[in-house]
Protein backbone atom coordinates (compact mmCIF):
# COMPACT_ATOMS: atom_id res chain seq x y z
CA UNK A 1 0.00 0.00 0.00
CA UNK A 2 2.65 2.46 0.86
CA UNK A 3 4.08 1.61 -2.79
CA UNK A 4 1.22 2.22 -3.76
CA UNK A 5 0.66 5.56 -2.22
CA UNK A 6 4.82 6.67 -3.52
CA UNK A 7 3.90 5.50 -6.94
CA UNK A 8 0.73 8.03 -7.30
CA UNK A 9 2.54 10.73 -5.61
CA UNK A 10 5.82 10.71 -7.39
CA UNK A 11 3.26 10.61 -10.71
CA UNK A 12 1.63 13.51 -10.29
CA UNK A 13 4.95 15.42 -9.19
CA UNK A 14 6.18 13.78 -12.80
CA UNK A 15 2.96 14.80 -14.55
CA UNK A 16 3.34 18.36 -13.22
CA UNK A 17 6.98 19.52 -13.93
CA UNK A 18 6.54 18.09 -17.37
CA UNK A 19 3.91 20.04 -18.26
CA UNK A 20 5.89 23.16 -16.85
CA UNK A 21 8.89 22.46 -18.66
CA UNK A 22 7.50 21.42 -21.84
CA UNK A 23 5.05 24.66 -21.81
CA UNK A 24 7.84 26.64 -20.49
CA UNK A 25 10.24 25.34 -23.50
CA UNK A 26 7.70 26.09 -26.59
CA UNK A 27 7.30 29.55 -25.60
CA UNK A 28 11.04 29.66 -25.90
CA UNK A 29 11.55 27.83 -29.00
CA UNK A 30 8.04 29.78 -30.52
CA UNK A 31 9.34 32.99 -30.01
CA UNK A 32 12.90 32.56 -31.33
CA UNK A 33 12.04 31.77 -34.94
CA UNK A 34 11.99 35.37 -36.19
CA UNK A 35 10.86 33.77 -39.75
CA UNK A 36 8.50 31.56 -39.37
CA UNK A 37 5.85 33.92 -38.12
CA UNK A 38 3.34 33.65 -41.65
CA UNK A 39 3.40 36.96 -42.09
CA UNK A 40 3.75 38.95 -44.97
CA UNK A 41 7.69 40.04 -46.00
CA UNK A 42 8.33 43.63 -46.89
CA UNK A 43 11.58 45.05 -48.32
CA UNK A 44 14.28 43.82 -49.09
CA UNK A 45 15.35 40.31 -50.38
CA UNK A 46 11.30 39.49 -50.38
CA UNK A 47 10.73 41.90 -52.80
CA UNK A 48 12.29 39.82 -55.83
CA UNK A 49 11.07 37.13 -54.45
CA UNK A 50 8.81 35.43 -57.48
CA UNK A 51 6.47 33.64 -54.97
CA UNK A 52 5.77 37.30 -53.22
CA UNK A 53 5.39 39.09 -56.76
CA UNK A 54 2.45 35.94 -57.93
CA UNK A 55 0.94 36.15 -54.23
CA UNK A 56 0.59 39.87 -54.55
CA UNK A 57 -0.93 40.11 -58.34
CA UNK A 58 -3.34 37.61 -57.72
CA UNK A 59 -4.62 39.28 -54.60
CA UNK A 60 -4.23 43.09 -56.74
CA UNK A 61 -6.33 40.89 -59.27
CA UNK A 62 -8.74 39.51 -56.92
CA UNK A 63 -9.26 42.97 -55.40
CA UNK A 64 -9.87 44.53 -58.87
CA UNK A 65 -12.59 42.17 -59.90
CA UNK A 66 -14.61 42.71 -56.46
CA UNK A 67 -14.36 47.03 -57.69
CA UNK A 68 -15.95 46.05 -60.49
CA UNK A 69 -18.31 43.62 -59.50
CA UNK A 70 -19.59 46.64 -57.46
CA UNK A 71 -18.71 49.44 -60.34
CA UNK A 72 -21.44 46.84 -62.46
CA UNK A 73 -24.08 46.72 -59.45
CA UNK A 74 -23.44 50.68 -59.18
CA UNK A 75 -23.98 51.07 -63.07
CA UNK A 76 -27.14 48.89 -63.19
CA UNK A 77 -28.70 50.53 -59.78
CA UNK A 78 -28.30 54.00 -61.68
CA UNK A 79 -29.86 52.65 -65.33
CA UNK A 80 -32.63 51.71 -62.86
CA UNK A 81 -33.38 55.30 -61.07
CA UNK A 82 -33.23 56.47 -64.28
CA UNK A 83 -35.97 54.43 -64.93
CA UNK A 84 -38.04 54.99 -62.54
CA UNK A 85 -37.10 58.39 -62.50
CA UNK A 86 -38.52 58.35 -66.78
CA UNK A 87 -41.96 56.86 -65.53
CA UNK A 88 -42.64 59.47 -62.90
CA UNK A 89 -42.09 62.27 -65.21
CA UNK A 90 -44.03 60.74 -67.31
CA UNK A 91 -46.70 60.35 -64.51
CA UNK A 92 -46.59 63.80 -63.66
CA UNK A 93 -46.86 65.02 -67.36
CA UNK A 94 -50.10 62.79 -67.35
CA UNK A 95 -51.31 64.40 -64.27
CA UNK A 96 -50.52 68.04 -65.65
CA UNK A 97 -52.43 66.91 -68.71
CA UNK A 98 -55.71 66.20 -66.83
CA UNK A 99 -55.90 69.28 -64.54
CA UNK A 100 -55.49 71.08 -67.10
CA UNK A 101 -58.08 70.17 -69.70
CA UNK A 102 -60.65 70.01 -66.92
Amino acid sequence: MLRQTLSQGTKSIFRNTIATRSLSSTAVRMAGDEGATGGIRSGGAAQGDAFSKREKAGEDMYVREQEMQKLRTLKKNIEDQKKHLEELDKNVDAQLGKSGKK
